[in-house]
């Protein structure tokens, strides 16, 4: 299985972004994460279209845009056309439908994602995983970096990947949440295949702490 990391800008210092996007680039970020956040879905309120589209003219890697506000559907040609690779809608929030998420998603030019909050089993993913390009568990409640891991999401983990395998399907389950140096072997062996960091990231050396991740993910 091939692991990635996905370093979440959420976590970075804004007044260094484009600087410390080249950094995790050239410290070998597998995708660049980033959560738009509405102040609505989430208490919290982050980058948007326009930090997406200034970002896209620095670096050429997957842009794996994680909508974590009330309706995305408006929203996802937007990201896309802003230079979104792939966007990442939660079932929790207002949508026409799951199926219509990922018709547009795939409409636009884009993969398709969508994602769990931790009280959120895995049922809604169920019969629509097969056109996914990617699962994402949330290990923490949505809204804020730093937060500590909910272990107890990682059964969620351990389903996904057998329904995956059982199916023989290509989709990936990505975690994001709380990953750390700590806890990231735990939960790759639960069987996902995509780690969004980014306090473990962006706090101290960013080049030795992205060294230090793709060590334990080989």
């Amino acid at each position: 299985m091939s692991y990635k990391l996905a370093p979440s800008i959420l976590s970075a210092d804004v007044a260094k972004l484009g600087e410390q996007i080249k950094e995790i680039d050239d410290a070998g970020a597998d995708l660049i994460h980033i959560d738009v956040m509405d102040g609505v879905f989430v208490p919290n309120i982050s980058y948007g279209i326009p930090v997406v589209a200034g970002l896209r003219g620095l670096s050429d890697n997957f842009f794996d845009v994680h909508l974590m506000i009330t309706k995305p559907f408006e929203y996802i040609s937007k990201f896309v056309d802003a230079g979104a690779d792939g966007i990442t809608v939660h079932v929790e929030s207002e949508t026409p439908g799951l199926d219509e998420v990922i018709d547009e998603i795939i409409r636009c030019g884009a993969k398709p994602a969508l994602a769990i909050s931790p009280d959120t089993p895995i049922d809604p993913l169920v019969p629509v995983i097969d056109r996914l390009d990617m699962v994402l568990v949330m290990t923490v409640h949505p809204g804020y970096g730093g937060q500590k891991i909910i272990k107890d999401t990682f059964f969620k983990v351990a389903q996904l990947r057998k329904l995956i395998d059982e199916r023989g399907l290509k989709t990936q389950i990505q975690v994001d949440g709380g990953i750390t140096l700590d806890n990231i072997e735990e939960v790759k062996n639960e069987g996902a295949d995509i780690f969004v960091a980014g306090t473990a990231v962006f706090k101290g050396n960013i080049a030795d702490n992205m060294k230090q991740f793709k060590k334990l993910l080989g």
